[in-house]
């Protein structure tokens, strides 16, 4: 017995011993990589240009015909304005009304082009909030810390950042190798199809056999991860995919009637059991190749008595996957999300309902088709008689765009260069982007928008007191100058 006890220690404490040499080991791959030398960047006129185009409400709208044009108008006029270099030097197309598609000429035709994407369009101020906002949020008002307003984030920011980049590179005199594009639609925010900017601009190229090297889109973010004792970096979240989006409706229908003769489930009733088995089954989750590497980066840099546990991460995928369920934000991370968000009933208090309606939106993993879903809602309600609609506006999740790739490793480079904290990993975008629409005409698709905000200030895109720190920009604006020349060249 004895000799079992020892054998047994024995062999723990050789499992924990090869472990602790595992864990020891599980570090980033050392890169010898110089910093970059200093850049000629403009900070003034990257804060100014970028407070007067949120000046400018341009704000879409589903139906093109309800879109008012003149901010639109005028939006185009100030980029004539603020970057006459860009307007002198390439040439411009609006392929739809609304859109410009900047071309910027290389030196050799045999090199496919770059594409660098931006959305002019900002969602608008929802009802009875105005009077929240610290500043009106069409002003653009720099106090010296940020810059406030609708689109400091989305995506003005990344837009004016582009141009600025490419102004700056066109007063040194830099030439490309390869045409750039800058891509610049014009209703991102509404998911609309048949006038979509980014679809007619891709078919653009597609009917010219025009294939894009490479595109880079808003998606990710620069996030700081400063944990005392276990983790000091920052994570370059660039976006290899996105979710795919659909809202169904799921209806139940009854005779109705006055109130006063109740049955003892009316429409509404018998919703909230098709409720229930919506919610009571969720989709499944998988911990996939591109999830896998994001926790396998991030877990190379935590400090060593944590290592113990992250270079277990292949082993300890159940556990992981069970306990992300548990958390909504984590959860979307790692499957098709399900979230009741609308119902409707009967038109008055002392009516029955005869048709009660559910708006159910998901937000599918790539992999899931919006035929899935329909499959998935007919599998597990039990009330075979309900009636199941897709509505307009659905699109299916964006293919997973490789993370070797020569872009995608120039991405890798750039961001340890600059800053040898960057922990820089694939990312799932939970929301939508025009990137997804160019996949006819480019494998290599990545959405990251190089601002450094902290997870609060993220927050506040698309809602009250949207802003952007001025201590991001200098950076950005690094960024992409360093990206152009780098991704246009041979």
């Amino acid at each position: 017995m004895k000799k079992k006890t020892a054998a047994i220690a024995a062999g723990a404490a050789a499992l924990i011993g090869v472990n602790a040499v595992r864990a020891a080991k599980f570090v980033p791959e050392k890169r010898n990589l110089s910093p970059y030398p200093e850049e000629n960047i403009d900070v003034k006129r990257f804060e100014q240009n970028l407070s007067d185009a949120i000046k400018i409400p341009t704000i879409a709208d589903k139906d093109n015909d309800a879109i008012n044009w003149e901010p639109f108008d005028r939006f185009h006029a100030f980029l004539k304005e603020r970057y006459p270099l860009i307007h002198k030097n390439l040439s411009l197309e609006e392929p739809v009304r609304g859109s410009l598609l900047y071309r910027w000429k290389g030196k050799r035709d045999d090199l496919d082009p770059i594409a660098l994407l931006s959305h002019q369009d900002v969602v608008p101020i929802s009802e009875g909030t105005l009077q929240d906002w610290t500043y009106p949020p069409f002003d653009g008002v720099n106090d010296g810390e940020f810059i406030w307003g609708r689109g400091a984030l989305d995506m003005k920011n990344h837009l004016i950042a582009v141009m600025e980049s490419v102004e700056t590179l066109l007063e040194e005199g830099f030439e490309p190798e390869r045409d750039v594009y800058i891509c610049l639609g014009h209703n991102e925010e509404v998911m609309s199809s048949e006038f979509s900017g980014a679809i007619v601009m891709c078919k653009y190229f597609k009917d010219r056999g025009i294939h894009l090297d490479c595109v880079i889109d808003e998606g990710g973010a620069i996030l700081p991860v400063n944990v005392k004792g276990v983790i000091d970096a920052q994570i370059a979240g660039i976006g290899v995919a996105e979710k795919g989006y659909a809202d169904f409706e799921v209806s139940v229908l009854a005779k109705g009637g006055h109130s006063s003769q109740a049955p003892d489930h009316t429409a509404l009733g018998e919703l909230a059991k098709v409720i229930q088995d919506i919610e009571n089954h969720q989709f499944k989750a998988t911990l996939s190749p591109m999830i896998m590497e994001l926790f396998d980066s991030v877990g190379r840099h935590v400090s060593y008595p944590l290592r113990l546990v992250t270079c277990n991460l292949p082993v300890l995928k159940p556990v992981l996957k069970k306990v992300m369920t548990k958390i909504p934000p984590a959860a979307s991370l790692i499957r098709t999300t399900t979230g009741v968000t609308m119902a409707s009933g009967s038109p008055a208090p002392n009516v029955l309902p005869q048709k009660a309606s559910v708006n159910v939106n998901f937000r599918m993993y790539p992999g899931t088709t919006v035929e899935d879903v329909e499959k998935h809602l007919r599998k597990v309600i039990r009330n075979k008689k309900v009636e199941i609609v897709c509505k307009p506006g659905w699109k299916n999740a964006s293919k997973i765009s490789p993370t070797d790739s020569r872009c995608f490793n120039a991405l890798r480079e750039i961001c340890s260069r600059m800053n040898p904290k960057s922990i820089v990993a694939p990312y799932l975008v939970m929301g939508g982007t025009d990137a997804c629409h160019y996949e006819d005409v480019c494998e290599n698709i990545y959405r990251y928008s190089p601002f450094l905000v902290d997870t609060g200030l993220l927050l506040c895109t698309h809602g009250t007191n949207e802003r952007i720190p001025l201590s991001a920009m200098p950076e950005a604006l690094r960024f992409f100058k360093i990206y152009i020349r780098t991704l246009s060249a041979e």
